[in-house]
């Protein structure tokens, strides 16, 4: 019984893919299948209940910083930050070092965003846009883009992946940004490496051609006090403020700077906060336009969703099966590749770093008994390993937000780089 609910699920999943509807469709239905599952073991209604409302508790927080992500992504285009950022890093791409400065300046905005949506619909975008005038290769473009972006999105401090792993391996949220941090140097400089040769071996030589900072200005006030939220976003970090007052300050600030420097009324700006942001510039609404929290719904929904599952598993022992076979799969690689190949398995049918970041957790727990390095070890892996998947949520947005191949995949390079390193270095 317990392969046939798990293969209804993963044919739910299979089959939203292959006709292109929403994955929350799919984890709906598994909510279903595992209910009934437990029912069919006899466990009262309310005590399946009781376990996935315990499992959405661990995500609560998270919940609510996809909340506040929404408005801040809006309120940062409004206030002229992002427009700021991407300006100032726009102009120092050079076409010699075009593929290493696409990864760098990704990864510097991931960082700052935390969303590695966030930053393919922003420093992604300009990023294509300038490769497509150079005639650099769409396929290295759009593998430093995915780089970059999941560079920030693993260890940023307003990172609701490094968050979920947080919640969900009981460890020090900001004790974690530093222990990644210290791990991703290594990879981060490899990375480096590959993209300079790749740009030095295409020996593009082609001008710019595109003034980012004139493009921006003509619709927004390019003035240093706009960087005034990113730079609380970092110095509240820094002094470990909590996320959701941190992401507050700077979303406050960013509805100042709107209404003041960029003179946008506040009847336009609070409906903003809800439905996204909108561009008045025609030439500037394909880079700008987003944001909200209606564009974090389906997102919340699937972290709900999948929080559930955590609850509904544990008391119907659904994955010991699971766990039997990982344990067998320890005798031929270490707990870090146990986990690294759970977590890709996990990853292609749960389409979801959520639910993949959830369930690896559950069945690889035997594996590792300390927390921080099971911490550790799904931040190298499933985070990383889920954007490799084309069907996955992780690849196929930022894919398509920047108009990349599939076969960019192939080319993003930290995304294999950091758990080979994390591999090599496991004791």
């Amino acid at each position: 019984m317990e392969w046939l609910v798990l293969g209804l699920f993963v044919l739910g999943l299979v089959l939203c893919v292959i006709f292109h509807f929403s994955v929350v469709w799919a984890l709906a239905a598994g909510y279903f299948f595992f209910f009934s599952y437990g029912l069919w073991r006899r466990i009262p209604a309310g005590e399946l209940w009781q376990s996935s409302v315990r499992g959405l508790k661990t995500v609560r927080t998270i919940l609510m910083v996809m909340v506040l992500i929404g408005m801040l992504t809006t309120v940062w285009r409004a206030g002229g930050t992002i427009p700021m950022i991407v300006s100032l890093a726009g102009n120092l791409i050079r076409p010699e070092l075009f593929f290493v400065l696409t990864f760098v300046l990704n990864c510097c905005v991931s960082c700052l965003t935390g969303t590695a949506f966030g930053t393919a619909a922003t420093m992604g975008v300009i990023c294509m846009s300038v490769a497509n005038f150079l005639g650099a290769s769409p396929v290295w473009t759009g593998g430093a883009i995915m780089s970059g972006a999941f560079f920030g999105d693993r260890c940023s401090p307003l990172s609701t992946s490094a968050l979920l792993v947080a919640a969900v391996t009981h460890t020090d949220f900001f004790r974690n940004l530093a222990i990644m941090a210290r791990r991703a140097v290594v990879p981060f400089i490899l990375s480096c490496m590959v993209y300079g040769l790749a740009g030095w071996h295409s020996g593009s030589s082609g001008g710019m051609g595109l003034d980012v900072w004139h493009v921006f200005a003509s619709a927004f006030q390019l003035h240093w006090l706009t960087l005034i939220p990113a730079v609380l976003i970092i110095a509240c970090s820094l002094m470990r403020m909590d996320v959701r007052k941190t992401m507050g300050l700077s979303i406050i600030t960013a509805c100042v700077l709107a209404v003041t420097l960029q003179g946008m009324a506040v009847t336009d700006l609070l409906p903003m906060l809800l439905t996204g942001y909108r561009c008045p510039e025609t030439a500037l609404a394909p880079l700008l336009d987003g944001g909200g929290i209606l564009s974090m719904i389906s997102s919340i929904a699937i972290i709900g969703l999948s929080a559930t599952y955590a609850g509904l598993f544990e008391r119907t022992g659904l994955l010991l099966g699971l766990r039997h076979s990982v344990m067998l799969l320890r005798k031929w690689l270490n707990p870090f590749g146990c986990i690294w190949v759970v977590s890709f398995f996990i990853s292609m049918i749960s389409c979801a770093q959520t639910l993949a970041v959830i369930l690896t957790d559950q069945i690889c727990q035997d594996l590792v008994q300390d927390k921080e390095r099971m911490m550790m070890a799904l931040e190298d892996t499933v985070i990383v390993s889920a954007a490799l998947i084309p069907w996955c949520i992780a690849a196929a947005v930022p894919l398509a937000a920047v108009s990349a191949p599939v076969s960019s995949l192939a080319a993003a390079v930290y995304l294999y780089v950091q758990p080979l390193w994390s591999w090599r270095r496991w004791k």
